[in-house]
């Protein structure tokens, strides 16, 4: 995934990825690289190719509703904030499993924690 041994640079996956979390205004360098093959493992794991519809949850569960309402705007972060509130609810979508993993990373944002009263097993 992430070339071999890096010599051929990064996958093409972690490449849109990275492009894509930086729209949403999280530096990708900010999201840990176990995170990423993470997110391109369980985005194949559902049979998806495109892993662009992940980075705004990605960004909003790492930024905040703050940080990622004034990259993005409100709308934008409002879209976000519905899926992440829709995927703890669910607990069974990839969504779900997208916020899990930020938590079990230890990525996802204080304010995030608080506001769900989310907590690691």
């Amino acid at each position: 995934m992430l070339g071999l041994f890096g010599l051929f640079g990064r996958a093409r996956e972690i490449q849109t990825l990275d492009a894509a979390v930086r729209e949403e205004g999280l530096h990708p360098r900010l999201v840990p690289d176990a995170v990423k093959m993470t997110v391109v493992r369980l985005v194949k794991g559902e049979g998806l190719d495109d892993v662009i519809p992940a980075a705004p949850l990605l960004a909003y569960a790492m930024l905040g509703p703050e940080d990622h309402a004034a990259a993005v705007g409100e709308a934008r972060s409002a879209e976000a904030r519905a899926r992440l509130e829709k995927a703890i609810a669910a607990e069974t979508s990839l969504d779900a499993r997208l916020v899990l993993l930020c938590l079990e990373a230890g990525v996802l944002h204080p304010d995030v924690v608080a506001d769900y009263d989310l907590e690691r097993a």
